[in-house]
């Protein structure tokens, strides 16, 4: 029993060091009195935010080295503590070059080690409860923004936009050390307890994945579906994510204030989507998941050019926020199910190449495409619809490969 209490005591220590790295997604909010402040432009700006989501990967795979090798704890708080500080300096840039480095590349590197050491170390000791691990943790990150956008706002406010990056920044650097206090290293290998034969009734014995190193992973077909599959999915969240406001007010009329409501909107989905896939997945299997999300997907996209009303848009956003989170919330699992736990670190990183990819391409893409089309962002959900379709296809590829392995597993048995 202590066993099964400590994994808890990570999961909710790793989510609340996930909330307080998860600040990155205000940064829009930050944005506007940082040009006033400083003279920048917007776009500049939010250069700093590309940045940070595309340093993403090296910091994953360094960090989910040493979180391999037992080191989570200390890594989760290096991350946390230096991503709080390197928020508090933000405030102090005093030139685009200084924004760039301190929180696009130094912010960037701080948080997502943090991210790497909560994520693949947490869901080791739930070989179980994979997706639902995998939710909770990534949507204590995707729901950071609900908590923080509003006292951002009220410490702007009140104190000015410098004051608010250095206030907030190291309150989350206290706030993430304590909990870090609480994380415990994962065996490489966990049997979940629902495993453990009892004296009664011994129960079947789990199956347990082989443990492939980065190498290895690099060698096997389904690493390559994997990264694929992964941007593919990601692709129109993102496009969503950087765009929403704009998409709301060009394309359905709403005003600024009804558009922001709608991104708070998009936030709660992407949050719930994380959590809720996450459990249908170890219900289901996580690739019958990715494939329902795809077609969920598809199917927003499709409303969203067909009916120009504002009931379409509220149904296409939230169906769109859950698929997104549930990307999200899905694939540590797959990537751990395919290539085994002890690696998980550094193997998921080199996973999550295909995020960061989408998170350079979708929101220039989408930009692009609505500036030479008047503010309409039809084109770019077309280009949303192929992608995801393709995506969907190798899904189905994936699954078929999945489905005649184990069925030549069971005969050589």
């Amino acid at each position: 029993m202590k066993k099964e209490t400590n994994r808890w005591v990570v999961l909710i220590s790793s989510m609340g060091i996930l909330l307080c790295t998860g600040i990155v997604y205000t940064f829009s909010v930050f944005a506007g009195p940082l040009a006033e402040l400083r003279g920048w432009a917007v776009p500049d700006i939010m250069m700093a935010f590309a940045i940070n989501s595309a340093v993403g990967p090296i910091p994953m795979i360094f960090g989910g080295y040493f979180t391999d090798r037992g080191w989570a704890k200390w890594i989760a708080r290096i991350g946390v503590v230096l991503f709080g500080i390197s928020f508090a300096f933000t405030g102090q840039a005093t030139s685009i070059f200084q924004l760039y480095l301190i929180y696009g590349i130094f912010g960037g590197f701080a948080q997502n080690f943090a991210y790497s050491a909560c994520l693949s170390n947490t869901i080791r000791f739930f070989p179980d409860k994979k997706g639902l691990a995998s939710g909770l943790i990534t949507g204590g990150m995707g729901g950071a923004a609900i908590i923080a956008a509003p006292i951002a706002n009220t410490l702007i406010e009140r104190y000015g936009v410098s004051q608010a990056f250095w206030r907030m920044g190291l309150a989350y650097a206290v706030v993430g050390f304590f909990f870090s206090l609480f994380i415990r290293s994962a065996p490489k290998q966990v049997v979940p307890q629902t495993a453990v034969a009892s004296e009664k009734a011994p129960a079947p014995a789990k199956t347990i994945t082989a443990n492939k190193n980065w190498k290895e992973m690099l060698a096997s077909p389904a690493f390559y579906l994997l990264i694929l599959m992964f941007a593919m999915g990601a692709f129109s969240g993102l496009m969503i994510a950087s765009n929403a406001s704009l998409i709301g007010q060009s394309m359905f009329g709403l005003s600024a204030s009804a558009a922001a409501a709608y991104v708070s909107l998009y936030s709660l989905s992407n949050t719930s989507g994380r959590v809720f896939w996450g459990a249908i997945s170890d219900r289901i299997g996580q690739i019958r998941a990715v494939i329902i999300i795809y077609s969920a997907i598809i199917f927003a996209f499709v409303l969203l050019v067909s009916v120009n009303q504002v009931w379409a848009f509220a149904i296409g956003i939230v169906t769109l926020g859950l698929c997104f989170g549930g990307v999200m919330g899905v694939f540590p699992g797959l990537v751990m199910d395919n290539f085994g736990p002890a690696n998980q670190g550094v193997n998921y990183g080199i996973v999550f190449i295909g995020f960061s990819s989408a998170a350079f391409v979708a929101p220039k893409v989408t930009a692009s495409l609505a500036a030479v089309n008047d503010g309409d962002f039809t084109k770019a959900f077309y280009v949303a619809i192929a992608v995801v379709l393709l995506g969907l296809g190798l899904s189905l590829v994936y699954a078929k490969r999945k489905t005649a392995a184990k069925l030549a597993a069971e005969t050589v048995q």
